[in-house]
């Protein structure tokens, strides 16, 4: 097994023996027949991957490589919010007849913002910076945009990213680090759907793509912070 697999099967028995459950409660899920969709979940789960070692790919059943790096694509590089830009059908349920999701995800990362090296949106920032300010800690980005909330037909789960660069002594190549926060986490999806694997393997491809880019290493360091990660 792949250390992303223990990581994963730890987490499945910490939701399991010390979780605690909605049941009875007012929740916002709902099954198909109308009744409440109810979870045991754990607040505040944080999974770290040393992406030195391995590349986090969960083994215990087929993973979505090539949907992983279509989304990652979709979202940073399209920064597009329509699903007919996109090859898999994770997101066909939240998608209206033209396909838009609405000012969700993609959207958000091609909106452009004033600073004052100009115009940019929220990729080409964090471009500019691991280009030009490598050693900021500013380098981040988040799409939970509480203006665009009510134009979003799924509210974010994996919202926000923030880079860190580091340098390993007597190494001249610099190391790319990167934390993914998520607010909401379905566990039992965690290895097809759009979970803990899928969106660690997106956000992995991405930081793949820009350390080959810049020749840099790969980071040491993921951590995946989950606000709440649950089962059905």
């Amino acid at each position: 097994m792949s250390y992303a697999d223990h990581i994963f099967i730890n987490m499945c028995k910490d939701i399991i023996e010390n979780g605690t459950s909605t049941e009875g409660e007012k929740v916002r899920p709902k099954w198909e027949d109308g009744t409440s969709a109810y979870t045991i979940k754990q607040f505040g789960v944080v999974n770290r991957y040393d992406l030195s070692k391995e590349f986090p790919a969960l083994t215990l059943r087929r993973t979505a490589i090539k949907s992983c790096t279509d989304e990652m694509l979709w979202i940073w590089q399209q920064k597009s919010n329509n699903i007919n830009d996109l090859h898999s059908h994770v997101w066909d349920e939240w998608a209206d007849e033209t396909g838009s999701i609405g000012k969700a995800y993609g959207y958000q990362m091609g909106v452009k913002h004033q600073y004052k090296e100009g115009m940019m949106d929220q990729v080409d920032r964090v471009i500019y910076d691991l280009k030009n300010n490598p050693y900021s800690r500013r380098i981040m980005t988040n799409i939970y945009v509480h203006a665009d909330l009510h134009e979003m037909h799924l509210y974010p789960c994996a919202y926000s990213m923030t880079f860190n660069v580091t340098k390993k002594p007597g190494q001249d190549k610099l190391v790319l680090n990167a934390i993914l926060n998520q607010r909401s986490q379905d566990i039992l999806a965690a290895i097809t759907g759009m979970c803990v694997s899928m969106r660690c393997l997106c956000i992995c491809w991405l930081r793949y793509v820009i350390c080959r880019w810049e020749n840099w290493c790969m980071s040491l360091r993921m951590p995946i912070f989950m606000t709440d990660i649950f089962r059905w």
